[in-house]
């Protein structure tokens, strides 16, 4: 169903999945390079995750489903990656400054994602008085000296810009192949619910969902739920005549 979904919106068959182009779902285009981006999404989820007890019924089921799936993706690799993967470790090797020296292509590709930046539609308005947007850009050369010292600050000492390579796309039989093996629909849409687990994962650590509660629940209260108690039980089967 999902894979005609996409046949559909293709004009003509290809050996790569266009960046941009229609999905056959309403607003969900084609992703420039999915399994990076999952690998990402996985590696960061299983990292909170790990902040959770491991008695945590949460943190168990999200694991073994995350694993699982990244499993899936890792286990398959585009046409083209050991060459890339050859020519991303040497330049990681030469520039361990903006790297670090145990770094590798896996850590660095997910690295790579990462950001601290939260999408102000995310954040919860909390009642108060909305800031008014201030004037685009900098104004007077007291705040570009200011902008320029942030910007070197934030920069690693020493570092300096080094040229990414991005990692090659997956053939369309490859992410058939990754649908078909985790039964998501399609790759854009496990991409969408592993986002959604990923901000889960922020939401349940700063709820500590698995501590005890405040109040305790009133005694009874949950036994209307309870199995079996609303419903008779198996009928006996009739007994034949003799």
């Amino acid at each position: 169903m999902q894979s005609t979904a996409r046949l559909f919106a293709a004009v003509k068959s290809e050996r790569f999945l266009t960046p941009g182009n229609p999905t056959g779902l309403t607003g969900l285009l084609t992703h420039p390079a999915p399994r990076s981006q999952l690998l990402y999404l996985y590696s960061s989820t299983l990292s909170k995750l790990a902040q959770l007890p491991a008695y945590s019924v949460y943190r168990q089921s999200t694991e073994a489903i995350t694993k699982h799936r990244l499993s899936i993706i890792e286990n398959i690799k585009p046409p083209g990656y050991e060459g890339w993967a050859e020519r991303t470790q040497k330049r990681i090797k030469e520039h361990p400054e903006v790297y670090g020296k145990d770094a590798d292509v896996s850590s660095v590709l997910v690295q790579a994602h990462m950001t601290d930046e939260k999408d102000r539609l995310d954040i919860e308005w909390d009642g108060g008085k909305d800031i008014p947007p201030g004037l685009e850009g900098t104004r007077t050369e007291d705040e570009k000296v200011v902008r320029t010292r942030q910007i070197e600050k934030a920069r690693n000492p020493g570092s300096e810009l080094v040229d990414w390579e991005n990692e090659p796309p997956l053939e369309a039989s490859q992410i058939a192949e990754i649908e078909d093996k985790i039964g998501g629909g399609l790759i854009e849409e496990v991409i969408q619910v592993a986002e959604g687990e990923n901000k889960l994962v922020d939401t349940m650590l700063e709820s500590r969902s698995w501590e005890e509660l405040e109040e305790k629940p009133p005694k009874g209260q949950w036994d209307y739920f309870a199995r079996d108690q609303h419903t008779p039980g198996t009928q006996e089967p009739p007994k034949g005549k003799n």
